[in-house]
């Protein structure tokens, strides 16, 4: 079985991305964590289908982790999946179902290989902010723990990471876990180690939009980007919640599956 890709990145969020409008590809746990390798495959963060939706939707977006498994929603994985259905010719203002409902997104710029794209999130009540532990939990499209430390520069994200990731008594279906500082110029830091890759990744964008509504900050950097998050807070709840930051077409190919 041959499948043509795209390979995308999200401020270094990287994904293997499949249009599958006419659904032939159905693969495997085995499968998408081969392609997902980065030793013996294509390498990514994760892997996105670009699927046909319902009258009303340019498409329907499904997520899996690097690991193989379905995941929840996924911020950059968005914004790159509005870079490619751009790509497709499906326009520059679209309207998706993710794993957590319907989505916005915009392409504010795109040469061809890079852009800016700008993707709605689903607004988030004022109390299901939780405060737990050390830190804030919240569901930004995915569940998040945020939590202010020193030194983010050297601080062991992926240890602390791992160990808040599987404190079941905390997280019982599990967490993202964001790391986050104050930097000179105002920038809030951000660092995430991500289940289902289970390492730290290079930005995350269910994270950032976490850490910007604990925070208050709307300008923030993760390790491979800036961002943007702009949102209204109304006192009781977060809306009208948007991410902007930067997309990249790395290369395309075809991947083959040997025959079962």
């Amino acid at each position: 079985m041959e499948i043509p890709f795209y390979k995308f990145d999200g401020a270094g969020n990287d994904f293997v991305v499949i249009d599958n409008r006419e659904g032939r590809y159905n693969l495997t746990q085995e499968q998408i964590a081969l392609l997902c390798h980065r030793r013996f495959g294509v390498g990514a963060d994760g892997l996105m289908t670009l699927d046909a939706a319902p009258e009303g939707y340019d498409f329907e977006m499904h997520y899996y982790n690097s690991d193989g498994r379905l995941g929840s929603m996924c911020g950059n994985g968005g914004r790159c999946i509005a870079a490619f259905a751009r790509v497709l010719g499906l326009g520059d203002k679209l309207r998706f179902l993710g794993y957590d409902g319907p989505h916005e997104a915009e392409i504010l710029m795109w040469d061809g290989h890079v852009g800016i794209v700008r993707l709605g999130m689903r607004s988030v009540a004022a109390d299901e902010v939780k405060r737990v532990a050390d830190g804030w939990f919240l569901d930004t499209g995915s569940p998040h723990y945020v939590q202010r430390v020193e030194d983010l520069e050297h601080y062991d994200v992926v240890g602390e990471g791992r160990r808040l990731r599987h404190r079941t008594e905390l997280f019982p279906e599990g967490a993202n876990i964001d790391f986050i500082e104050d930097l000179p110029d105002r920038r809030l830091a951000v660092r995430t180690y991500e289940r289902g890759v289970e390492d730290e990744t290079w930005a995350c964008g269910t994270g950032v939009t976490a850490s910007a509504i604990v925070s208050g900050n709307h300008r923030l950097v993760a390790r491979g980007g800036d961002f943007r998050v702009d949102f209204i807070a109304t006192g009781s709840a977060y809306e009208q919640v948007w991410l902007v930051g930067p997309v990249s077409l790395n290369f395309t190919g075809t991947w083959t599956f040997s025959a079962q």
